[in-house]
This record gives structure tokens, sequence and C-alpha cells, in this order.
């Protein structure tokens, strides 16, 4: 017995999406993090947040 489905559509409150942002970019900076390092891969990800902000994870600092 699994959770049930949710329907993905726009979170109208300005607060609760930018909380929700901020703890859903936390969680994809920690899987980026995580798969560079068992495949020992290079990895970089970039994400802009709604206002324009750049947030960006590199798992090399070496540019070939």
């Amino acid at each position: 017995m699994g959770r049930g489905k949710i329907a993905i559509e726009r979170i109208d409150n300005a607060t609760n999406r930018q909380v929700t942002f901020s703890k859903r970019r936390g969680g994809l900076m920690k899987k980026a993090r995580e798969l560079a390092i068992l495949c020992d891969a290079d990895l970089a990800l970039i994400v802009f947040s709604s206002t324009g902000r750049l947030y960006d994870f590199a798992s090399s600092r070496s540019v070939s």
C-alpha cells in the first residue's frame, strides 16, 4: 500500500512555492552529488528560480 497520486499543478501561493522550490533544489543537488560520486562521472546541474536566480552544481572544477 503506497501513497496515492498527486496531481502536478502550479502552487498558487508564492511563499509556499518558494519553500517547495528550496526543498526540491536541495534534494536535486544532493542527488547530483551522489550520482557524480557513485558513478565517477563529471556532472553539471544548472537551475534557475522563478525570479531568475541561478543555482549551479559541478562535480569537477577542471574544464577540458
